[in-house]
This record gives structure tokens, sequence and C-alpha cells, in this order.
């Protein structure tokens, strides 16, 4: 071979090696952002904790689509704390969402996001779902509506509680079950019906807490006010220190228009379940409804220094501060509100 030959494939070969440790050496492409590890955890506590900025860690994270089922549900519970337009879109996609666990969590966050009159709209077609859960759920959302507020999904709603009636009366042997049809029952005013699953519900959990406010509801209805009283009087005295039976004591107070005793009772229970929202709320209302609006306030500063994120007390506080002409007061609740969530529709309304 010439001497020119071997001179140009030294030089290839010179030229190949120097290319390919330039390749070796290359930095590689940087790759997309991605959400740090710990990004999902970091956003549910920051959204449930009511910190600022909980609503846009919120919607970031539910815009992802890695999530597991289980953790997407877990945001869902979440954002009713957090209403906006965009709140209410993202959970409309996920009614589209192949997994039922995530439907069904996204039909309980809406059913908290929208006002009775507009929630059949968006929830009325999941009562022809393919999964049997999420159509009794999409129930469960839709049931006391009136129907001018149902229209044109009364039929279906009829024919998804049938369907939900005669699944929970296959399961006889289930005591939550047949409370739920009990329930179901006495929306409908099938009052024979409700008794007979309570009956056997309370055969299975005599002291099925659920079971005995149920009754007492059934009876009422009925108009055995008398009968109704006693069980809760027999329930608490096997019971007195369950804030479960002190609370529904002092509704059924409420409900028989005697809000001054009904206070003690409901006293009572936040007393045994301090952290319990919907106890100490109950009872920032009726403080308010017999003109003791100071003590109304204190429960519910009490109830958002422990929850700062349960919008529905803070909303509360802010119109009671209003009517006892605490601006100030108001203003620091909505600037904290702001930092939560800017795109509030409460925010919109100002003093």
């Amino acid at each position: 071979m010439p001497r020119r030959h071997h001179y140009l494939i030294a030089v290839l070969l010179l030229i190949l090696v120097s290319v390919g440790i330039a390749y070796l050496r290359r930095e590689p492409p940087s790759a997309p952002a991605a959400l740090p590890p710990h990004s999902y955890v970091k956003a549910l506590r920051q959204a449930h904790d009511g910190q600022p900025g909980a609503a846009r860690v919120l919607y970031q994270q539910l815009q992802r689509h890695d999530l597991a089922p289980i953790r997407r549900a877990a945001l869902y519970a979440e954002l009713p704390n957090y209403p906006s337009p965009q709140a209410l879109k993202l959970a409309q996609v996920d009614l589209e969402n192949d997994e039922p666990l995530v439907r069904r969590a996204a039909i309980a966050s809406i059913r908290r996001l929208l006002p009775a009159a507009q929630r059949s709209l968006v929830l009325g077609p999941l009562l022809d779902d393919d999964e049997q859960s999420v159509r009794f759920a999409a129930v469960d959302a839709l049931l006391g509506l009136d129907p001018d507020a149902i229209g044109l999904y009364f039929g279906p709603l009829q024919a998804a509680l049938e369907q939900y009636q005669q699944a929970l009366q296959q399961k006889p042997d289930d005591a939550e079950a047949q409370v739920h049809l009990a329930r179901l029952y006495l929306h409908e005013n099938e009052y024979t019906q409700a008794a007979a699953a309570l009956q056997r519900s309370l055969a299975l959990a005599p002291e099925s807490p659920d079971a005995l406010a149920t009754q007492v509801r059934l009876l009422e209805r009925q108009g055995h006010h008398d009968q109704s009283r006693q069980v809760l009087a027999k329930a608490l005295a096997l019971r007195p220190d369950s804030a479960f039976l002190q609370h529904e004591l002092g509704l059924w107070l409420i409900r028989h228009d005697q809000r001054e005793y009904a206070l003690l009772a409901l006293s009572r229970a936040v007393e045994l379940e301090p952290d319990n929202a919907d106890y100490r709320y109950t009872l920032a209302v009726t403080l308010h409804d017999l003109e003791q609006s100071d003590a109304a306030q204190k429960q519910l500063e009490t109830l958002l220094s422990r929850q700062p994120a349960n919008r529905r007390a803070r909303v509360l506080l802010i119109q009671y501060w209003k009517e006892t002409g605490q601006l100030q007061n108001v203003q620091v609740l909505l600037a904290e509100l702001e930092r939560q969530n800017p795109d509030d529709p409460i925010l919109q309304q100002g003093l």
C-alpha cells in the first residue's frame, strides 16, 4: 500500500477518536424541570394547614398526571377550602378520570364547591356512569335538592336511587349499609322501609351512634317527638361522654326551639372533642342566634386558630365581624385569605 494511503488512514482514525472523546465528554441535554419528590407531601400539608400559597400548590398538584389515584383523591379532600373557577375546572376534568376512586373524590369536592342550584348540571351526567360506586356517589351528592334544582336529571336520579337501594338491600349483615339504606328511605318518606333497615342495623350494632341518630330523625318525621327524645336520653345514659350524642341532643333541642338548653349540650360536645370543627361551628351559630355575638366570634376564632384552612369558619367570622363593625378584624381575615387563595370569590366582595 502506498505511503500516502497509510497517512490518510491514520488521519481518519485520529479524527474518529477525537469525535468519540468529544461525544463522551459532552454535557447531557438538560431534562425538563421536574417537581421534587417531596413536593406532593409538602403541597398537601400546605393546603391542609392553610399556609400562604396553599391554593397555588394545590392546583399545581392536581395538574400532574403521575399521581397515584389515592394521592389524587386526597387532594380533593382539601380543594373545597380553596374555591375558584380554576378549582372547579380541575375537579370537572377528573369527573372523567379513568379511576373510580378519583371520580368519586371529585364528586365529593364539587358537592362542596357548588351551590345546590348549579350542582345537578355538573354532577347529573355521573348518574349514568359505568361504575356503580360512582353513580351512587352522584346520588348522595344530589339528594336533598328540590325538583327545580335537579331539573332534567330528576328521572335519572330516581332510577339511580332505586339501584342504590337495591344494592344496599343485598347487604343485610352490614350495619353501616343498613343505616345508609334507612337514610335513603327517609329521604323518600318511606318510613316503614326505613324503620326495617334501622332495626337490622341496630340488631347488628345496638350502640351505633349513626343508627341511633337516624332513628331519632325517623321518629321526629313521624311526629313521635317524645319517643325520639327517649331514644336520645337512653343512649346518653349509657354513653354520657359521647361527643356525638351530646351534639345530636343539641341539634334535637334546636329543632324543638330550645336553643338555650341546646347550648349546654353543644358546649359539652366541644369540650369532649375540641378539635371537631363541625361541633364548634354549630355552637358558634347557636350562640349568634341567641345574640351572644362575642362568644360566637370567640368560638370561630378558636376554630381558625386550630384549622386556618377552614374557609367556612373564616367566611362566617367575617360576616359576624362585619355585623358588629369590626372592620379592622375583617381586613386581617381577608388578607390572610388572599395569601392562601387570591382567587377566592369572597375577595371580590371586599368590605
